[in-house]
């Protein structure tokens, strides 16, 4: 049976120092996430986002970004963000603001590393601006500013560890709990009723966090993507119920007492985010990999692009980066 602290010393490895684990911001499961709703630094970054928060974008024309949340902690260092700044500086956007981050940090970056992707300020090409963001469970939108420092101290989105609302790797229960229900399944673990009624609960409330957020600032912006995985958590947040659809994604969970549905933000502001790549565009890029892997099956091809061809995740491969690139270059 899983412990927690056999968790809690998975979750440390994944922190890159000199940043460390704060054992009071580990999420194991959706109950552990509906109590990290409470937690008073989450509660503190929820308020400022809220009711505080600037974006640094006046007079600029400037592109909100949202990427996802990442395994590793600071996100900048993680296969998915490296593979992503690094294409966004191939295609010309360039740092405009100091970067924030502890020296330390070059040393984790991979051989022949370019260090401006640590970068975590507004970049820029030309006169067209891109303002980072990452969407997580359960911090809701960190901006890229936030990653490495939060109001004086080491941030709080650097130093916790949340793989609690994944399902589908098995291991997102805590038998510990007096709330747990989840079922054995092999080696891994199925969610019970518990599990499914704490997942809607703290789904939906981030979706309403979001939203309020999006609210406040999102007209700052000339356009909101969100570059996310199709079968992710972070994806169903933002999307709408046919965007769900479209892709395969979960419209609810089903307990003894029935259907309880999922919302996205895209369902309470039709159109706020624009999700890349899109349900068509996922076809598009399956297949470009099928002319650039020949001899494989439709079906291999799709397993590839799931997995991101064993990188990480489909949002690292050229044919989704390319795509993203494609809704760049016609902002601008």
């Amino acid at each position: 049976m899983l412990s927690r602290s056999d968790r809690v010393q998975e979750a440390v490895r994944k922190i890159v120092p000199p940043f460390t684990l704060d054992e009071t911001l580990t999420f194991f499961c959706p109950q552990e996430n509906l109590d990290a709703l409470e937690h008073p630094l989450v509660r503190s970054l929820h308020h400022h986002m809220l009711v505080e928060y600037t974006p640094p974008v006046q007079g600029k024309r400037v592109v909100m970004l949202i990427l996802p949340c990442t395994k590793v902690k600071p996100y900048a260092l993680s296969v998915e963000h490296l593979a992503i700044n690094t294409y966004l500086l191939g295609l010309g956007f360039e740092p405009r603001a100091p970067a924030e981050y502890p020296p330390l940090l070059e040393k984790a970056l991979p051989p022949g590393g370019n260090p401006q992707v640590l970068n975590n300020g507004l970049w820029a090409r030309e006169n067209l601006f891109l303002h980072r963001y990452v969407v997580s469970e359960p911090m809701g939108l960190v901006p890229y500013e936030y990653i490495y420092f939060f109001q004086g101290r080491p941030s709080l989105a650097a130093r916790y560890d949340d793989p609690g609302l994944f399902e589908h790797r098995g291991t997102a229960v805590c038998p510990w709990r007096a709330d747990y229900t989840g079922i054995p399944w092999g080696r891994k673990y199925r969610w019970g009723d518990r599990e499914k009624e704490a997942y809607v609960q703290v789904h939906n409330r981030l979706v309403e966090l979001l939203v309020g957020i999006l609210d406040k600032i999102g007209d700052l912006y000339v356009a909101r993507l969100a570059y996310v995985s199709p079968q992710m958590t972070h994806r169903s947040f933002l999307s709408s119920v046919e965007e769900k659809r479209q892709v395969g994604l979960p419209l609810g969970r089903r307990t003894r007492s029935g259907l309880l549905r999922l919302h996205g933000v895209n369902d309470l502001r039709p159109g706020r985010v624009r999700i890349v790549p899109s349900a068509q565009e996922i076809v598009a890029i399956q297949d470009r990999l099928a002319r650039r892997l020949p001899g494989r099956t439709r079906r291999q091809i799709c397993g590839y692009f799931a997995t991101g061809g064993r990188g990480a995740s489909p949002l690292t491969l050229p044919e989704t980066l390319e795509v993203l690139g494609e809704h760049l270059r016609r902002l601008g």
